[in-house]
């Protein structure tokens, strides 16, 4: 069966608690860490534009270290998603797709666009965001996932309008908020948020095979049992490209979590 390629990460890769041996070798130059980890990983979760803009030298350099077929997805602007009025968030949207993301060339992933928890559904102002949402930045094709963290989401209104504009609903594995598993993009983006340290691979060794299985059905294009849908209906089975980061609290064990699901994967 055709299978699309599936992309396992991180969010970020400058922390220091991976240095001196948890993820990156003791005395690897922090210059050299972007290097090291778009070789150990998939895709990274770029968690810094979500702050700042960059110039698009950084995203050049970022692309130049990582090797061919390697994927940054990078989190849309807080100055976009934390607003009372979603419809007035154009200008932040165009300076934000505008700043150079697009010279990361092949390896621009999805665009993250993650909102607060208490921010709740409103149809006409969230229809009038993904409307805000382009379909391309300096002739390259973008592609955008959207995680919502409140309950009131979990309607099919919400569920029908991403489908519709091909915006991917973030599935999110979280301890702390609801989640929404239906399929609504041409991909899948999957945040794993319920990992702990105490665990050396974030997860218990117990639920790897769960999550093995997730990303073999949903590169297949199926949509995996025993997660939460809003929608009963499945969307037409074809392969999606799947995007798999470890991201929670803690976050020193992510890295080794993310390599172990690689690995279990090859």
């Amino acid at each position: 069966m055709t299978q699309a390629p599936i992309r396992i990460g991180i969010g970020g890769w400058t922390f220091e608690p991976w240095r001196g041996g948890a993820f990156y070798p003791a005395g690897l130059s922090q210059k050299k860490e972007l290097e090291y980890a778009s070789r150990a990983l998939t895709a990274i979760e770029v968690n810094g534009t979500y702050y700042s803009s960059f110039k698009p030298q950084t995203f050049e350099n970022w692309a130049a270290a990582a090797p061919e077929g390697f994927v940054f997805t990078v989190k849309g602007s807080r100055f976009c998603t934390n607003r009372k009025v979603l419809a007035e968030a154009g200008e932040s949207v165009s300076r934000f797709v505008g700043q150079g993301i697009t010279a990361l060339g092949e390896k621009l992933g999805p665009i993250f666009w993650q909102f607060m928890a208490t921010k709740k559904f409103e149809q006409d102002d969230f229809q009038a965001f993904l409307d805000l949402l382009p379909a391309k930045q300096d002739g390259i094709a973008l592609r955008h996932a959207i995680q919502v963290r409140h309950e009131s989401f979990a309607v099919p209104e919400f569920v029908a309008m991403c489908r519709k504009a091909g915006v991917a609903i973030v599935y999110a594995d979280s301890p702390t908020y609801p989640a929404i598993a239906d399929l609504t993009g041409d991909f899948v983006y999957a945040r794993l948020e319920a990992g702990e340290d105490d665990n050396p691979r974030c997860y218990p060794e117990s639920e790897f095979p769960r999550w093995i299985e997730a990303a073999k059905v949903w590169a297949r294009g199926g949509r995996p049992e025993g997660l939460p849908y809003v929608l009963d209906e499945e969307p037409p089975a074809k392969p999606r490209e799947t995007f798999i980061f470890f991201i929670h609290g803690g976050k020193v064990r992510a890295p080794a979590a993310a390599q172990a699901l690689i690995a279990a994967l090859a």
